[in-house]
Parts: C-alpha cells; sequence; structure tokens
C-alpha cells in the first residue's frame, strides 16, 4: 500500500505511561479510520443494506459492529459506565459467524441508516480517545488488566478489516467502485511449476506464555509441544495455474476427489470452479474487490478448504505420492525451517501482508523465504488441524465466546495470514480457524507426508448432568467438603491394608475419577457405569488426558472447563485402567475376580439391588474387600418400591437400609468396622449446590 505502514501491534510493557497512551492512541485511531475507509469502497446507501451472501448480515452490521464492541466491552472491564445507544448496542452486538452452508437465515431487521451508524462511530472514536488519554494506566497491560479490553477492541476491528472486505468483493460489482487507499497488484506474469521441498524433522513448540508483551487471544496461550517427522511441502502456494489443472480434469465433478462434508457443499453449491473465477468463453477472469481483471496465473488461487482438500486428492492419485494440507504443527515446522520472524516496526514487511504492499495477492513468486514462498502472506493457508485448544487454555472473562464456539470439530485453522491481515492476525502465534466451507483471502499449499494426521478432540461437552458429573469427579471443591470420589478410593485403600491390590472394580463409576484413585494403589482397575455417555466421559479423560465442559452459571450463561489427569496426578496411572458399559445387575462372568469392589452412590439407583447385593460376591476373591457408599435416596422412579431393601417398616419396626445390607450380606460377608458418613456437594449453578451424605460400609468377603 502507498503512504506510511499501517501501525503495527503496540508493545504492552515499558515504564513510560504517557508514551504508551500516545502509541495507543494512535493504533486505535489508525485501526478506526482504517476500517472506515474499507468502507468507503461502497458506491451508494443501497450497497449496505443488500446481502452480498444469504448466510452473513448485510454491511451496515459490520459497520456498526465494531464501534459498538468497543462499548459493550468497556463498560464490561469497568472502563465506561454508560452507553450511548441501547439499541444499537444490542442490534450490532451478534450474528457474526457465517452459518452453515445450508442453513439459511431470513430474520428480519431494522437497520438504521448509514448517517445515523456513521455519526455513532464519531460518539465512539470521541470516547474511545478521551479514555485513552485519561484512564489510570499502570504498565505492563496484560491479561488481567482494565486496558486488556481496549486492545481487544482494536484487534477485532483489525480482524472485521478482512472479513468485511471478503464482502465486499462477494457483493455484486454495481454496489462496489476501486478506491485509491485500495489499489491492487497489477503484477502478473507465467506461473511457475510447483517443486517439492524436504523439510527436516524436528520438534516445534506452540503456545504463548502471559507474561508475552503482546496482545494475544485466548486460543494462543498455553502450551504444545511435537515432534515432527522430515516431510516434503511444495515450495509455492499453488497458484490459479495449478489450480487449473484440478479443473480442467473435472475435478470438480469427480465425487472421488471429495470428502462426504465437501461433497455436500459442492452440491449444495453447484460448484464447479473457485468461487472468485469467472468465466467468459473460453477466458477466465478473476473477481478481486471491486474489480475484475484477466486471470493472473501466477497469483496463489483462493479456495475453502473442501476445494483445497479435494485438490490434494487429486494430486494424491495423480502422482501416487501422500499429498494432503499441512497440520498447524507442520506449518509452524515451515515457519522455523524459513527462519522468519515477526513483523517489524519501521519498514515493510517481507511477505504481501499487514497491507504493506497490495490490496491484493500477487504473484507466488514475489516474496522468497530461505527455500520457500509465502510462508507468510499472500493468502492464509488451510490445514487440516480443526482448532483445539492448548494445555493450559483458559477462555477471557471478557469475551468467553470467542473461541469455544469453534471447538467443535466444523473450523479448520488457516495460518500465515493474508494482505490485509493485520496487527494480532499477522503474528506467528495467530490461531484463526473458520468452518471449512467458508471464503476467506485463504488459499494452501500442500504436503506429502506419511504421517497420519491426528485430530486432538476439543469440544466443551454441554450436556448439563454430564457437566454437572464432570465437575464433581474432576472439579473444583465447595464449601469445604472433600472431592467424593477420591475420598471414597482413600477409605478403600486404606481398608486394604496389606491385602493383594491386583484388580479392582469400580461399579458405577459415572465419569470415572475413583477409577483413576484406585489405580494409585492396585495394579488394574475397570470402571463400569450403565449410562454410555458417563463411559465415554470417563475413557475421553483416560485417553486424552482431559475433559472440557461447559457449567451453568445462570439462565443460560456459561463457564468454561478444563480438567487434566496431569493436574491431579494422575496421568501416570492412566494405562492401568479401562471402562465399559455394564448392568451391575446382571454383570457378564468376565468381570470377576476382583480384590476390591467400590460400589458409590449405586445402590439405591438400581432395578433390583438385592439382586445385586446376593450375587457380588461371585466377583470378589476370597478376602477381598466391598465399599459401599449410598445417601440412601430410595425413588420409585429409580427402584420399584417393592424391591427396595430398607427405609420402610418391617414387623411394625423401621428397617433401615442398612439393616437391608446386614441381611442380604451377611452370608458372604462380614462388615468390618462401624458405617462412616462421608459428604459431597453437586454443583448445579453458581448458586445452586445439592449437599448430601452418603453412609459409607466396608465389607470382607468370607465365604
Amino acid at each position: 500500500m502507498q503512504g506510511d505502514l499501517f501501525q503495527r501491534t503496540p508493545l504492552l510493557s515499558g515504564t513510560d505511561t504517557d508514551a504508551k497512551r500516545v502509541e495507543i492512541r494512535a493504533y486505535f485511531l489508525a485501526t478506526f479510520n482504517r476500517y472506515e475507509r474499507l468502507f468507503e469502497m461502497l458506491a451508494v446507501d443501497e450497497a449496505y443494506f443488500i446481502k452480498p451472501i444469504a448466510l452473513r448480515h448485510p454491511l451496515i452490521f459490520y459497520l456498526g459492529h465494531t464501534a459498538t464492541f468497543f462499548i459493550n466491552k468497556l463498560i464490561l472491564a469497568g472502563l465506561l459506565q454508560q452507553r450511548i445507544n441501547a439499541t444499537f448496542e444490542s442490534t450490532f452486538a451478534v450474528g457474526v459467524d457465517e452459518m452453515s452452508w445450508d442453513d439459511l437465515n431470513d430474520a428480519h431487521y431494522v437497520w438504521p441508516a448509514v448517517a445515523e451508524v456513521m455519526a455513532y462511530r464519531n460518539q465512539v472514536r470521541q470516547i474511545v480517545e478521551q479514555l485513552i488519554q485519561t484512564a489510570p494506566l499502570a504498565l505492563p497491560i496484560d491479561w488481567d488488566h482494565p486496558w486488556w479490553a481496549i486492545l481487544m477492541c482494536i484487534e477485532h476491528e483489525r480482524i472485521h478489516l478482512e472479513t468485511s472486505s471478503v464482502l465486499i468483493r462477494q457483493h455484486a460489482l454495481e454496489y462496489v467502485k476501486p478506491h485509491p487507499a485500495w489499489q491492487p497488484c497489477a503484477k502478473s506474469g507465467a506461473a511457475p511449476q510447483n517443486q517439492l521441498v524436504t523439510i527436516p524433522a524436528a520438534d516445534v513448540r506452540l503456545g504463548k506464555e502471559k507474561s508475552s508483551p503482546v496482545y494475544g487471544w485466548d486460543n494462543e496461550y498455553g502450551q504444545h509441544e511435537a515432534s515432527i517427522p522430515a516431510f516434503q511441502a511444495s515450495r509455492y502456494l499453488v497458484s490459479n495455474a495449478e489450480f487449473l489443472d484440478f479443473v480442467q480434469e473435472h475435478g470438480y465433478a469427480t465425487d472421488a476427489y471429495w470428502d462426504a462434508e465437501g461433497l455436500a457443499w459442492k452440491t449444495f453449491s453447484r460448484a464447479e470452479h473457485p468461487t472468485f473465477w469467472l468465466k467468459h468463453g473460453d477466458t477466465w477472469r478473476l473477481r478481486l474487490m471491486t474489480e475484475i481483471v484477466a486471470m493472473p496465473w501466477d497469483w496463489p488461487v483462493e479456495v475453502n478448504y473442501h476445494e483445497a482438500k479435494a485438490f490434494c486428492n487429486w494430486k494424491k492419485a495423480a502422482t501416487g505420492l501422500a499429498v494432503r494440507l499441512p497440520t498447524e504443527d507442520e506449518w509452524c515446522r515451515l515457519y522455523d525451517f524459513s527462519k522468519l520472524t515477526e513483523i517489524e516496526s519501521g519498514k515493510p514487511a517481507t511477505s504481501n501482508i499487514h497491507l504493506d504492499h497490495y490490496a491484493s495477492p500477487c504473484p507466488v513468486t514475489e516474496f522468497r523465504h530461505g527455500e520457500l514462498y509465502d510462508v507468510t502472506g499472500n493468502v492464509w493457508q488451510w490445514t487440516e488441524t480443526p482448532i483445539y485448544p492448548f494445555t493450559g487454555f483458559e477462555v477471557h472473562p471478557l469475551y468467553d465466546d470467542f473461541t469455544t464456539p469453534t471447538f467443535d470439530g466444523r473450523h479448520n485453522l488457516f495460518k500465515g495470514g493474508s494482505w490485509i491481515s493485520c496487527g494480532n492476525e499477522a503474528q506467528h502465534s495467530a490461531r484463526y480457524a473458520f468452518r471449512r466451507h467458508f471464503f476467506q483471502h485463504a488459499g494452501f499449499r500442500y504436503v506429502v507426508a506419511e504421517s497420519r494426521v491426528g485430530v486432538a478432540a476439543s469440544n466443551y461437552e454441554t450436556d448439563r448432568l454430564l457437566s454437572e458429573y464432570a465437575e464433581f469427579h474432576y472439579g473444583d471443591e465447595y464449601f469445604g467438603v472433600a472431592n467424593f470420589p477420591q475420598a471414597l478410593a482413600g477409605i478403600a485403600i486404606r481398608a486394604m491394608g496389606d491385602k493383594p491390590a491386583r484388580n479392582a472394580l469400580d461399579l458405577g463409576c459415572a465419569t470415572g475419577r475413583a477409577t483413576f484413585e484406585l489405580a494409585r494403589h492396585f495394579e488394574h482397575v475397570t470402571g463400569i457405569d450403565f449410562s454410555a455417555r458417563f463411559v465415554g466421559v470417563a475413557a475421553q479423560m483416560a485417553k486424552l488426558g482431559v475433559l472440557r465442559y461447559t457449567l451453568t452459571e445462570e439462565g443460560r450463561l456459561v463457564s468454561y472447563q478444563a480438567r487434566r489427569l496431569a493436574d491431579l496426578g494422575l496421568e501416570e496411572v492412566s494405562a492401568k485402567v479401562d471402562f465399559f458399559q455394564g448392568d451391575a445387575c446382571n454383570l457378564k462372568p468376565i468381570f470377576s475376580g476382583y480384590d476390591l469392589i467400590l460400589a458409590a452412590n449405586l445402590i439405591d439407583r438400581l432395578y433390583s439391588p438385592g439382586k445385586f447385593l446376593e450375587s457380588v460376591h461371585e466377583r470378589l476373591n476370597i478376602g477381598g474387600m466391598l465399599l459401599i457408599a449410598s445417601p440412601y435416596t430410595w425413588l420409585e422412579e429409580h427402584t420399584k418400591s417393592e424391591e427396595w431393601i430398607g427405609g420402610f417398616k418391617k414387623n411394625a419396626e423401621n428397617f433401615t437400609t442398612l439393616d437391608g445390607l446386614k441381611e442380604r450380606l451377611t452370608p458372604h460377608f462380614r462388615l468390618i468396622q462401624a458405617p462412616i458418613e462421608v459428604p459431597f456437594v453437586i454443583r448445579e449453578t453458581r448458586r445452586k449446590f445439592q449437599h448430601s451424605v452418603s453412609e459409607v460400609t466396608l465389607w470382607e468377603r468370607i465365604a
């Protein structure tokens, strides 16, 4: 771009608060003003109110959205006390993420006039500028600092500088016009023949520290390390010319190249070529933001993930090589291999990025990075990696839905940034993910690698019951009450003394915490629960070492939790456990030969507790221990009253569950100590808890 370089993301450290105010004010104004200049490419007011694509709001929404974001977040952070326009700050608040490609939303909105929104933006500009000049400031500005919200709002607007430019590119030509501040590249020539470059094996380390002096989004923080085997990568991004071969060889018409999701999208959209390609007779042309130009064959092709993946599958079939898209880890390996560093201040970037060069892509041969080209910049590069949280991920309280909705396996990361990626987007640590059918300024390079692509489980469990039990087992302690499964496991282990500790059974294991705790002492522990959903959560914890779930705060408000075996000191025992679905009243014969059976809060949930108690000895070795814990909450919905083993009158006298246990178990067990009471607390919402007490009895098998 001509003129001064677009200001870089400021450092948030230092000692001179006056200078930092000046720097952040300049960063804010540069961003706010550049964003408005983007909308100057709209030719008429009508262009603000016509949807460029059916799945997104019209551009008037995006003009207002970034301004209302400032007010909403600054109020949330306590930096502002009053609203400017409550209606705007509601109307323009949400509705950004593109929906599924077949989820058409024709909801009716009454949008304000362009002049009204611009007047509102002017008010926001004045308020934020005044805030930056006068609000108390102590350095450094970190994650917990009130001023973090200011940087969050500025970086948020820089994101929408890019996403709004894509919508402008998708608008009808009659609604847009060229602008001197947004001049595309005028260079084009013969496309290069792509080649493979060998990338040696090495380790990569991803994740940002909280002490980093540069703003980051929540998904960038934490730790991730990986060992990357040697692989090959295309020297250049895939050019329009290289992709043309795929088009001409009927790549869009050959269903075998498309996975199920891609095929469904292709069928629905009736795509026959990249969305920004236009065919006039035998001639191809390319749609840019405000004009159509002769096809620049040496520019990178711009496609969605499905098209990029189908190309790789076609090339794999044609060459016999293991061609695919790179993973996020592999892209980071390319970055390290090319010895790239962050963009410097005061000089143009060595990539087509940050609006330093063009308002469009440029030839794939222009920016060399060692043996590769365009490792960063030009267009975003699709990866095979659905976005997932790093170890140590936390949700920022001011923007708890920035990343978490994308942890659904449906949003893939792309890396490297495009020509318009600015601020945080242009940082090496940036992690942005979009739905796979999404159109951005995005293309791809391919790799040849035999290693399989692993997909991290990243979904946050939203089923309320499962989340409550995940918290009950692995979460915080409340009101000073110790973790219940851990407490029961401790009682059981102490009761075992010097007895053999080969195999244990956690019957009614729910989400599995006691199973892991018992594995500290036993050689192997089996967890069984009637609920396949509970067992699935436990098995996920054993396999991945992490559970992610939402907790209800109040109403529809939730918080996001991540619990890890490593944090509980249980990572080393995960290989000693396994989980099965099963019926405690009708277990398979294979589940026998145990030295301990733990039945926690189980008997008053069984359809036939008597049947269970009369046969449980068959599962235990002689001398083995049975621990039964229960609050004795007998309910008809779980156990017919005729099946209750206590909690009623018998021979006109009170007959307790403990009486029933003694009656049923005495032929094969002896009660080895007096019952003890163990409390437990289950969190339902931030202010509602179940506080119960379970009676624990310990029985030794004698016959």
